[in-house]
């Protein structure tokens, strides 16, 4: 933790500071008379308690001034340590993602369009979730088991769009997360350009633990080679983890090859040629294969349980004023001074 340097308000009260002196002034004690003073013994208990009563005198007027001048303290910039990682989350917004999980047991003989009865923002017609909202509804769970981490996240569809920049404010997150309800997808995904966005929340950030590339998908993405080499190269030098979380639906192909497929062959597949791009980079990866919402969240709590390693943030701490701090040691202070005026008169000795 830096130093937190003290401000004031009102600093030209504190021209009232001197005042504190007030209570050592043996001018305003009320005088008494002895014939002698050698006749008075020595009183060590008293001198004791009238040093103490000067000092709450004291000690209640330099509290009050200070507190008058508005006594603040500066921002300050917090090293934290914790059990965690810096993840960015990568949620798919393409019109696919607006389409709710369907059972394969339940197909039948049918065969349903999927762009027919999309729904409106707040789920299909038949009052099941969409992937986006359980994605959302899951991610947002996620987040908030996880008090030490720090999250960006973007939204992709034909181009990525950045939401929220690291923070490890609860509220922040959450809100960012919800805000990828807002309006319909595009049909086009760039999961390449969201890749090369997400690298860039790490780009000029010291490392301090685990960095993580959360991607949340219903689909792959053909990568030109250009593109694949500079993704290699800045996924190793940033030194982050790759979790795919394939949300795949009906139609869609695992991300395996078919038995006796050739890899030009398995390449066809957008998301077998993603799968074994990812593979080939050299850094952690790990995908999951989602076909239904609880499947997505045994793949998030399996990224919750991997993810807990020591991790060291920064964060700033705002300005903080110690006005009440003063202002509440003047009154303790004057309330003592009360009551040992109240007990005076009892402690006095008889004549």
């Amino acid at each position: 933790m830096t130093s937190a340097p003290i401000v004031f308000e009102h600093p030209w009260l504190l021209v009232l500071l001197p005042l504190a002196v007030l209570p050592w002034w043996r001018g305003l004690a009320p005088a008494r008379r002895f014939s002698s003073l050698l006749l008075l013994p020595p009183d060590r208990a008293a001198r004791l308690l009238q040093l103490g009563l000067d000092a709450l005198g004291s000690l209640a007027i330099a509290a009050l001034v200070l507190g008058l001048a508005g006594l603040q303290r500066t921002e300050q910039i917090v090293e934290r340590q914790g059990k965690g990682a810096e993840i960015v989350l990568l949620l798919d917004r393409s019109r696919s993602m607006d389409q709710g999980f369907v059972s394969r047991d339940a197909l039948g003989s049918a065969s349903p369009n999927y762009y027919k009865s999309i729904g409106d923002e707040r789920g299909l017609s038949d009052g099941r979730e969409t992937k986006a909202q359980t994605a959302r509804r899951v991610l947002a769970e996620f987040a908030s088991r996880r008090d030490a981490d720090r999250f960006g996240m973007l939204l992709f569809s034909a181009q990525p769009v950045r939401v929220l920049d690291f923070t490890p404010k609860p509220a922040a997150v959450q809100a960012a997360i919800l805000a990828g309800d807002i309006g319909r997808g595009l049909a086009d995904t760039d999961i390449g350009s969201a890749l090369f966005e997400g690298l860039s929340f790490f780009e000029g950030r010291a490392y301090t633990g685990s960095r993580i590339l959360l991607l949340v998908s219903d689909g792959g993405d053909h990568i030109d080679p250009d593109a694949r080499e500079r993704l290699e190269r800045q996924m190793r030098l940033q030194r982050v983890s790759l979790y795919w979380i394939y949300i795949r639906s009906l139609r869609s192909p695992a991300l395996t090859a078919e038995a006796g497929a050739t890899a030009a062959e398995a390449d066809t597949v957008p998301e077998v040629f993603l799968h074994r791009f990812f593979r080939s980079l050299g850094i952690p990866y790990r995908a999951y294969e989602a076909e239904n919402p609880q499947a997505l969240q045994r793949a998030i709590d399996d990224v919750d349980r991997l993810e807990n390693l020591p991790i060291t943030s920064i964060d700033t701490v705002p300005r903080q004023s110690l006005v009440p701090h003063c202002l509440a040691l003047a009154l303790v202070a004057l309330l003592l001074l009360l009551l040992a005026r109240a007990l005076e008169p009892a402690l006095e000795p008889s004549r």
